[in-house]
């Protein structure tokens, strides 16, 4: 049975789907068979991977969701494609906005894309799913069909201010809809440490959560070349291997990994 993390915060810009994207190819790299599955209307991971517009793609998980609510039989790996550095994609479009409305209405709407998830489980060692910087009816389903959340927060006052309301809704989902969901941990991402702002800023994350929720011994730090990859359609390791970035998702694996034993 895979394992499935969703990288979620309702805050944009905090290099969320560069976590997704990076931590998914590291554990490629591995030797682990892993699948991401965008659930952003906005695609950004399935841009980042080089498919520049989502929008075009004939088959996404809107169309996947779409025929669960429906009841109408699913082909797993229908829609699913392949990048080169070894991890396949569930591309992700507009379209899942206008889904978003119409699960409001559907019975179980909390529990549409852990009927996908599930089927795919046996096929994968890692599902990692990209959600959309809110937390509305997708980001939900989500952390339903998740066995554990990855946080990433940029190193700045508003985005850890705003951790409350995510960890909040994270217990509520846990206490309501899914016993098994944990908090893997909290990675700070976008950290300058040549500035004694971000290190308040990181002292002061620890010293909130850190005593409740594991908080990642990697940092990801800030970087032009992890903001480059996306251009690219490639992972950091691809683009600039001995960078600093590449470095630190290199770790981040492995604690990934270790997290399991």
């Amino acid at each position: 049975m895979g394992r499935v993390i969703a990288v979620a915060n309702q805050k944009g810009g905090v290099a969320k789907t560069t976590t997704a994207v990076n931590l998914g190819i590291g554990l490629a790299r591995e030797g682990k068979r892993v699948l991401l599955v965008d659930t952003d209307p906005q695609g950004s991971l399935t841009a980042s991977l080089g498919y520049v517009e989502p929008d075009e793609i004939p088959i996404t998980l809107a169309n996947i969701l779409t025929a669960v609510i429906n009841e109408e039989e699913v082909n797993p790996s229908g829609g699913i494609l392949h990048h080169e550095e070894d991890i396949d994609i569930m591309p992700g479009n507009i379209e899942l906005s206008a889904l978003e409305v119409v699960m409001g209405n559907v019975m179980s709407r909390e529990l549409i894309l852990k009927d996908y998830i599930d089927m795919m489980r046996e096929r994968y060692d890692y599902i990692l799913i990209d959600c959309m910087p809110s937390l509305g009816m997708m980001t939900i389903n989500a952390l339903v069909a998740a066995d554990s959340v990855l946080i990433p927060v940029q190193a700045a006052y508003l985005p850890v201010k705003g951790l409350q309301q995510l960890i909040k809704t994270i217990l509520m989902v846990k206490k309501r809809l899914n016993r098994g969901l944990e908090i893997q941990g909290i990675l700070l991402t976008m950290v300058d440490y040549r500035t004694n702002y971000a290190k308040d800023i990181t002292a002061k994350l620890r010293e909130t959560y850190g005593s409740r929720i594991a908080i990642f011994e990697t940092a990801i730090p800030m970087s032009v070349k992890a903001a480059e990859t996306s251009a690219e359609g490639v992972s950091i390791y691809s683009h600039c291997p001995k960078s600093k970035v590449a470095e630190a998702y290199r770790n981040l694996t492995q604690e990934v990994l270790e997290y399991e034993k």
